[in-house]
Order: C-alpha cells, then sequence, then structure tokens
C-alpha cells in the first residue's frame, strides 16, 4: 500500500496533470507510463553499462554517440532523462516532443514487438512546456522518495495505486483487479520457469506481471544463469489480448518495466473467431468481464457448442478449456452466478469441468473485495484441463477477509484470510478429515453431481447453531415488574426533591 509522502507526491501529480487540462484517467496514465519508461530507459542503461563493465563485457548503449532521429543525427546524451531534465523548460518540451519520442516510438526494430505495435500511434499529449516541466520535476521527486524506501516491491505499489486511480468500470464489466487477490492467485499456481502463461482478458497485465515477479523471487537462478530458460522469459513465456488499445499499451509497457523485454500483448477479441488458440498454454490466469452479453454471430462456433450463451463470463470459462494444453491449469475468478446460475448453459460449464476435468478448488470471495468499483460477489475457480475426468473431490474456502474493510474504503484491518488460503490449498492432504462447519474442507463429487453441479459453498457448508437457554416466562415478568417497581420509587424520590 502506498502511503504517506509518496502517495500525496503521485496525488500532486494528478493534480498537475488535471491543472494543465488532462483529465481522462487513462490519458494521464498513458503519458505517465511513457515519462516513466523514458526514465527507466536511462536508469536500466546505465546499470546495464556497469554490470558490463564489472564483467568486463563490451556494452553499446541505447544511447550511443550519434542517434538517427528521422534525417537528423544528434547526440544521444541528450535523449537520457538525467541529461534533458535539466534543461530549461522550453528546451526540454521540444526535445522531448522532436527527438526523445520519435526515439523510444522507433527503439525496438522488430515490428511484431509488443513495444513497437503499441507505441506505434502513441501520442505525446502534454500541451504545454510549463506542464511538462512540473511534470518532470514531481517525477524525479517520486522516483526520490522510491529509491528511499528500499521497498523491492515500491515500484509495483506505485503502479498499482497510479492505475487505481481508474475509478469507474471499463465496457463489458471490466474492473480492475486488487493486486493481493492476483498475488494471491499466482502464488497458489506457483508458476513455473517452463511455464506459458497467458491471460484473455489481460487489460493492464496485472496477473502476467505478478507472475513474471513471482518467477524472479522463487526461481531466479533457474531463470537469470540459464540461457535457454531466460529467453523462454523474455521472449516466449507471457501472453495476454484485450480488446482497449490504450490498456494494452500500459500493459505492454508494464510488463516491459518490470523486465520482460518482450511479451506478447496483442489487440485481440479473445471470444471471437479472431482467436485460433487451442492447447497452447500451461497456466492461465484471469479476471474476464462480467455481465457482459455478446452477439451469438460474434462468438467462436466451438466455444459454443460447449455452453450455448451470450453471457461472457461462461464463455470465458470455455475458452480456457480451449486454450490449455493437457495439463494445463487455471485460476480465475468468476461471478457467483457462475456457480449456481440455474440455466442450461450455466450447468453445462460446470459438467464439464467437473465430468471431463479436474476441478480442484472453489474459493468463495466476499463482495467488498472488488469495491469501490462493484459490489459483486465472486468466487476462484481453481482447475486442470485433462480432456478425461479426474475430479473426485472439490476443495472449498470460505474466505471472509482480505485483510481490508469491505466498504468502499478499503482501509487495512487485521483480518485476512489469504496467507491461510495458500498454506491450506498447498496442503490439502491435511484437509481430509475437516468438517463442513470449518473455513475450508472437501466435498465428494458425487455430493456436486447430485446437486445439479452446484458449486456455491453455501450449498455444503454446515452452520453449528449453539442453543440459548433464557429464563422462564414467570420469571422475566418477575424481572420486568420488578424493575417498574424500582423505577417508580426512584421517580417519587426525585418528584419530592423538586
Amino acid at each position: 500500500m502506498i502511503t504517506g509522502e509518496l502517495k500525496n507526491k503521485i496525488d500532486g501529480l494528478w493534480d498537475i496533470f488535471a491543472a494543465g487540462g488532462l483529465v481522462n484517467p487513462l490519458e494521464v496514465i498513458e503519458q505517465i507510463t511513457y515519462l516513466m519508461f523514458i526514465h527507466d530507459l536511462d536508469d536500466s542503461d546505465n546499470l546495464r553499462a556497469k554490470e558490463s563493465a564489472m564483467l568486463g563485457l563490451p556494452y553499446e548503449s541505447i544511447f550511443s554517440e550519434k542517434v538517427e532521429i528521422g534525417e537528423r543525427t544528434i547526440e544521444g546524451s541528450q535523449l537520457k532523462w538525467s541529461v534533458f531534465h535539466d534543461f530549461p523548460a522550453g528546451r526540454m518540451y521540444s526535445v522531448i516532443q522532436e527527438w526523445v519520442f520519435p526515439f523510444i516510438k522507433t527503439l525496438h526494430s522488430d515490428k511484431n514487438s509488443a513495444y513497437s505495435k503499441y507505441m506505434d500511434d502513441a501520442i505525446f499529449k502534454l500541451p504545454t512546456p510549463l506542464l511538462l516541466s512540473k511534470v518532470v520535476d514531481s517525477l524525479d521527486e517520486i522516483y526520490h522518495l522510491m529509491a528511499e524506501a528500499k521497498d523491492m516491491d515500491i515500484r509495483g505499489d506505485v503502479y498499482e495505486y497510479l492505475l487505481s486511480k481508474i475509478a469507474q468500470s471499463g465496457r463489458n464489466g471490466q474492473f480492475r483487479t486488487p493486486r493481493h487477490i492476483i498475488r494471491m492467485m499466482v502464488e497458489l499456481m506457483q508458476p513455473k520457469p517452463d511455464d506459458i502463461i497467458c491471460d484473455p482478458a489481460c487489460g493492464t497485465s496485472g496477473f502476467l506481471v505478478t507472475a513474471g515477479e513471482y518467477l524472479k523471487e522463487k526461481h531466479k537462478e533457474d531463470i537469470f544463469f540459464n540461457k535457454q530458460k531466460k529467453d523462454h522469459y523474455m521472449n516466449h513465456m507471457f501472453f495476454g489480448y484485450d480488446m482497449d488499445r490504450t490498456m494494452l499499451r500500459i500493459g505492454a509497457m508494464n510488463m516491459m518495466t518490470h523486465g520482460v523485454e518482450s511479451p506478447f500483448i496483442e489487440y485481440r477479441d479473445s471470444l471471437s473467431d479472431q482467436n485460433p488458440d487451442k492447447d497452447k498454454y500451461s497456466l492461465i490466469l484471469a479476471n474476464p468481464p462480467f455481465k457482459g452479453s455478446l452477439d451469438a454471430d460474434s462468438v467462436s462456433g466451438d466455444l459454443l457448442k460447449v455452453c450455448k450463451t451470450k453471457k461472457t463470463e461462461l464463455l470465458f470459462l470455455a475458452l480456457f478449456i480451449r486454450m490449455l494444453k493437457v495439463g494445463g491449469r487455471c485460476a480465475c475468478i468468476v461471478p457467483d452466478g457462475v456457480l449456481f446460475g440455474s440455466s442450461t448453459a450455466h450447468k453445462a460449464i460446470r459438467k464439464e469441468l467437473l465430468e471431463e476435468h479436474r476441478l480442484e478448488a472453489v474459493i468463495s470471495m466476499p463482495s467488498g473485495v472488488f469495491k469501490p468499483y462493484a459490489g459483486v460477489s465472486t468466487g476462484i475457480l481453481i482447475f486442470t484441463k485433462t480432456g478425461h475426468g479426474g475430479t473426485d473431490k472439490v476443495w472449498f474456502y470460505d474466505m471472509t477477509a482480505d485483510g481490508l474493510s469491505l466498504d468502499d474504503k478499503r482501509t487495512p484491518v487485521a483480518e485476512n484470510d489469504i496467507s491461510d488460503i495458500i498454506e491450506r490449498f498447498h496442503n490439502r492432504d491435511k484437509e481430509m478429515d475437516r468438517a463442513r462447519t470449518e473455513k475450508s474442507f472437501f466435498v465428494p463429487k458425487q455430493d456436486i453431481v447430485d446437486n445439479d453441479y452446484d458449486l456455491s459453498i453455501n450449498k455444503y457448508k454446515q452452520i453449528e447453531y449453539t442453543p440459548i437457554e433464557y429464563p422462564a416466562p414467570k420469571e422475566i415478568m418477575d424481572k420486568i415488574l420488578e424493575l417498574d417497581a424500582q423505577i417508580a420509587k426512584e421517580l417519587t424520590e426525585l418528584k419530592a426533591m423538586l
């Protein structure tokens, strides 16, 4: 969580944009992202130069002595943040607009890279030199505070706080997934260095970024000291699709600023025939759009064979099954209606998961998790694609707290089930004897089949009622009369005092 002076500085940066006439949250984040990327290019180039010098290896800076911008050749050093941020406002504005921005747009010669795709039509929108100067100064202060924090995750926290400024839901019921819920899902799935990871509704790439950070923490030696696995991590591991080009641009840069050189982030309607992916991925992490309703003509035919519906949340589940390779795993967020809906399509997708694949877990989340964006009740489904069944029992967990209040304010509280969920999920052999009155328990497959494939935890959780013994009615009446007599006596005494 971002607090104190750093939070105030970011809020102040937001105010600077508003005062300058830029008020669309996505546009503001987009412009901040460009400038952060320019700043990080300078930092990462300096770091790589130092590392190469220590190892005695040659290194050619991207800010080499001469850089070609269009038909002009200029000194590369002028494109470095550490150089131009000291320029007068007018000169800095012209350098960024005329040189730096064209330079970063053509930075990757591979036109198929995620970066090139979404920088091609990027527009520098800061209207005046004065506004740019204030924004650059504010970002310098923010970076200084981040450096002082000495927190490995502070950069991610800052970016997430920026993204939280997107206060309204997007199209088709999209809304930002809280970062701690993403982290929980990643830790439940424990990505491996050889995984191929996809989010077919990636937005700003939160799931992909967090999976990448997890791998760097848990498998650093495997990834960075094995040439083949490093190439896989940088260029072939992460795939994300979305239908909002601004989100894709932010998502691609989010991945790259977190150290993934070439993620495959692409504009695609995942549910349509534009998406040919089948038996491709080993891990899917997603929070697909809820409450969307599509034209059946635009939906891929093989998804409709699994469940004939226009509801996006059901179609995405069918899509995840199709996109996973056999043995591939999925953790996805679904609205509660998916778990107990009585329509033919609802039952069909639940039956598919239970009978044809291995449904492993259903985690019920409280309705406040997505506030202030939405108050919808949700759950997490975890399953493995097998193509021939394999479900014998399903693990349920009744999550009631996530470390934050469940109102619109979402302030920190002591109650938090997340670490318990992760611990119990990875030690399910110890869960066998838990009663259905506890927070987690197993339900045999046959019980679920007998209940029309209902996956709502309330169908199986048992509530313990402790009997309360009350006094006999005569005793209660005697007590009331005694109290009335006492009140009358005291009122008489009070009256005598007047």
